[in-house]
């Protein structure tokens, strides 16, 4: 049970704010609040020694801090912060680079994508649909969760977390 558990709750939450950000622009707090408690959960019924547990919120710290500072700036929304820092925790010092890396590049993608949809025009059908009309608006940002969850989701199965799940389920009859 414990290792379906590991095996879905990350993914599912990274799901949900990829696709809450897509419809509505926004990540709601609830989730990083989510993964910050399953973290706990997951951390303590998982055995993780108490120095990896430190490491891992430290990187949790760092990527907040760093995040708190692009937000003062205008460069990153403050869902996306909270994401990307309550990924870290889950990620540490070892993955959070590679999440990073994947990230920016599947937002630049999205990016460029949403850039070139935005200068078409959409049948009034289309259009008329709430959130495909304010992604289309030019004066909308990108929804870059759906970069952060992506991401999230391509690096999570190099993950310990990943490991230690497909480890437990082949010991189970």
């Amino acid at each position: 049970m414990f290792e379906i558990a590991l095996l879905l709750f990350f993914p599912f939450l990274m799901l949900y704010a990829a696709f809450s950000d897509m419809v509505s622009m926004t990540i709601s707090n609830k989730v990083s609040l989510a993964l910050i408690a399953g973290f706990v959960l997951f951390a303590y019924l998982g055995g993780m020694s108490l120095e990896s547990f430190g490491w891992h919120w430290a990187m949790f710290a760092l990527t907040l801090l760093a995040g708190i500072g692009l937000f003062a700036v205008g460069q990153a929304g403050g869902g996306d912060v909270k994401l990307i820092a309550s990924t870290a925790l889950w990620f540490g010092w070892d993955f959070t680079l590679p999440y990073l890396l994947v990230a920016s590049i599947l937002g630049a993608l999205l990016t460029l994508f949403l850039i070139n949809a935005r200068g078409l025009i959409i049948p009034d059908r289309i259009a008329g649909i709430g959130w495909i009309a304010r992604l289309h608006r030019a004066d909308v940002g990108i929804p870059y969760g759906m970069a952060l969850g992506f991401a999230a989701l391509i690096v999570y199965p190099n993950t310990p977390w990943m490991q230690h799940a497909l480890h437990l389920a082949s010991l189970t009859p």
